[in-house]
């Protein structure tokens, strides 16, 4: 990214000694227009035939064009809001209508609200607790298609009461539709759809890791780095898309496996690491117990950090983790257990920005001409632009980008 703002830095893979992966977008990629689009059809039947929202609005075709990563949910007014570095409200909407300035100034005066003003001073003071019930990101492509839910749900209401209403309660129950989707417990029964559309049609949701990619991995194990997967999936959904994406032998890429991690907890609690016995968490494991080549569930980064530092001959080895989802997986991590990290940001070659050549498959799933690019409004830089920025070494559309280079390629600052 714009090199001009700060001093130019280099970049080596290989100067790291243990290198950690999400899995879901990032080394497992996903079809995501697709898996988007299945996800808002879930979502919004479970919420007409399970809370009773209205048929007419959210059974309505898809609008690629109102979700964009990165929205903010301020659910008792009704409103999606895009937010500066410094908290400063860029855009909002009301349900699915646009905001003028004042009407902006109504809602926030001078602006700025409380609670995003709390979340960009730290952004897990709003992750749990009281703030977290006022205020909702999101991050990535498993619940970006709720803004368009919530929006057409606060439509709703207020068409059903032909006013627009002093307080709502609407993501309570959006956040139902998504335990509903996600809820580890359905990958094996079937409930919730989700699953069972990515088990029974994986080719419409999955992309193949090419075999470049793989053969990056291999380079990396073979210079003796110590690769490991920390992944939020429960087990089974984590082999069900390593299985599609990396292929059968999956697990010999990595030196441990850590599944349900539980982002961004992982990176500031101690919990234990779980045994796994077949699909199911077992008895706790101490670190002296843990080992390579293990698979393992829950755990803590002071314990993977110690575990994986007894295996490299250095005193003090070095850490990198790659992931997409800039709070979890970057400012976190960042923040609370001294790794750098790499950020993977699809929209990057979406919007064709930074040196990247403008081709993506789902691009008009990415892209908003309504919100307008991902990165800035007006000239000002949006809070994610800063937050990877700030908390990433390297910026990256994909990782297939990386292995197409060799695995000592210097990245300079106009990379980053």
């Amino acid at each position: 990214m714009d090199a001009a703002e700060k001093p130019l830095s280099t970049f080596k893979f290989t100067d790291y000694d243990c290198i950690g992966f999400d899995l879901d977008n990032t080394l497992s990629r996903y079809k995501v227009g697709a898996m988007i689009e299945m996800e808002y059809g879930v979502m919004a039947n479970f919420l007409v035939e399970k809370k009773g929202y209205s048929r007419k609005h959210l059974l309505q075709p898809f609008d690629h064009n109102f979700i964009l990563r990165g929205l903010i949910v301020d659910d008792e007014n009704g409103n999606i809001l895009r937010i500066a570095n410094d908290g400063h409200i860029l855009q909002a909407s009301h349900g699915t209508k646009f905001l003028q300035d004042e009407e902006i100034e109504t809602y926030y005066p001078n602006r700025h609200w409380k609670v995003s003003d709390i979340f960009v001073q730290d952004p897990l003071t709003t992750w749990n607790g009281p703030y977290s019930e006022k205020m909702r990101t999101l991050l990535d492509y498993f619940d970006i298609a709720a803004s368009l839910i919530f929006a057409r749900a606060i439509d709703a209401i207020d068409e059903q009461q032909n006013m627009v209403q002093d307080k709502y309660n609407v993501w309570v129950d959006i956040l139902d539709a998504l335990q509903n989707m996600f809820n580890r417990n359905h990958f094996p029964t079937g409930e919730g759809e989700y699953f069972t559309k990515m088990k029974t049609h994986p080719e419409l949701y999955y992309h193949k890791s090419s075999e470049q990619l793989l053969q990056w991995l291999r380079q990396l194990k073979h210079q003796q780095k110590k690769l490991f997967l920390l992944t939020g999936s429960h087990v089974d959904f984590a082999s069900h898309t390593a299985l599609n994406t990396i292929g059968p032998n999956w697990k010999e890429y990595f030196d441990i496996v850590v599944c349900f991690a539980k982002k961004p907890g992982f990176f500031t609690m101690r919990r234990d690491f779980l045994r796994i016995d077949g699909n199911e968490e077992g008895a706790p494991v101490s670190l002296n117990d843990l080992q390579l080549g293990g698979v393992y569930s829950q755990g803590n980064w002071t314990d993977l950090h110690q575990f994986l530092s007894r295996h490299v001959n250095k005193s003090m080895p070095k850490f990198l983790y790659i992931g997409d989802n800039l709070i979890q997986d970057i400012y976190t991590p960042h923040i609370h257990s001294h790794c750098d990290t790499v950020t993977v940001c699809e929209e990057l070659e979406a919007e064709g920005v930074y040196g990247y050549r403008q081709w993506h498959p789902d691009q008009h799933f990415l892209v908003s001409t309504i919100w307008g690019s991902y990165f800035h409004y007006n000239n000002v830089n949006t809070n994610w632009y800063h937050l990877m920025k700030k908390h990433s070494k390297l910026c990256i559309p994909s990782l297939e980008y990386i292995a197409a280079l060799p695995i000592d390629h210097t990245y300079t600052g106009n990379d980053v």
